[in-house]
């Protein structure tokens, strides 16, 4: 994997490792360790280990702010469902993290980059290095604009969800007016297009998002949306 993958990766997530080391060892797989055995490359599992407890202590903080009234052992179900291999595989997919993953050949060969346990396994590993390489606070950020938006709760659990259906039920159960999303800005070459936009409920505007699909970015914006009507009823 060049090293050109993970300055994309950043670029894409808005992240900057002070140690670039640490994001590499997080998309290691045993695999490529076990080929590579003169690199002198750390495999990712004592940080998905990390990332793990990382992950139970926000995504807890998280259902225990949001859902006051649930008592303690469904709170527990609640992160269990979230905290689990299908979840974690779901957001590593929505975060294209397993296009960056080094693979030994083999495990390339059988799929590796589409396993679901090897997609939830990145997901934690990367946890793991966002807070040894930023603290929890920058974990706490990264987690509150691509997890905590597309969680949402039913009579079961929880269920992922893409924001832009969450805003739209959002929307419509508080009666906010009509959802939509407009282009401000396309920028970059036609191969490497960025688009922006903004979403509006009603005549205000409550979120804007970039991205290199217009899908993205108004994924991006109703994510921004959903934090923010968040925080004005949190107020």
């Amino acid at each position: 994997m060049k090293r050109d993958s993970f300055m994309e990766l950043q670029q894409r997530l808005q992240l900057h490792f002070k140690r670039p080391r640490l994001l590499k060892q997080a998309f290691t797989h045993t695999s490529y360790v076990n080929e590579h055995k003169g690199a002198q490359t750390k495999d990712n599992e004592r940080l998905e280990f990390l990332g793990d407890a990382v992950l139970q202590l926000l995504v807890s903080e998280y259902l225990f702010m949001t859902y006051p009234q649930r008592p303690e052992g469904e709170l527990t179900r609640m992160r269990a469902s979230v905290v689990c291999e299908p979840s974690l595989a779901q957001f590593a997919e929505r975060l294209e993290l397993g296009a960056h993953v080094l693979l030994g050949r083999g495990e390339e060969q059988l799929g590796g980059r589409q396993r679901q346990a090897l997609l939830a396994d990145l997901f934690e590993s990367f946890i793991g290095a966002i807070f040894l390489d930023a603290g929890i606070e920058q974990v706490r950020s990264f987690l509150q604009q691509h997890m905590f938006p597309f969680i949402d709760s039913n009579d079961y659990g929880l269920l992922v969800k893409d924001a832009k259906s969450k805003l739209q039920e959002r929307s419509q159960h508080h009666g906010l007016g009509p959802v939509e999303y407009r282009i401000v800005e396309e920028r970059g070459p036609a191969h490497d297009r960025e688009f922006v936009v903004e979403v509006y409920l009603g005549e205000e505007r409550f979120g804007i998002g970039n991205g290199r699909t217009k899908k993205e970015a108004e994924q991006r914006a109703a994510a921004e949306a959903w934090r923010n009507l968040s925080q004005e009823q949190q107020a």
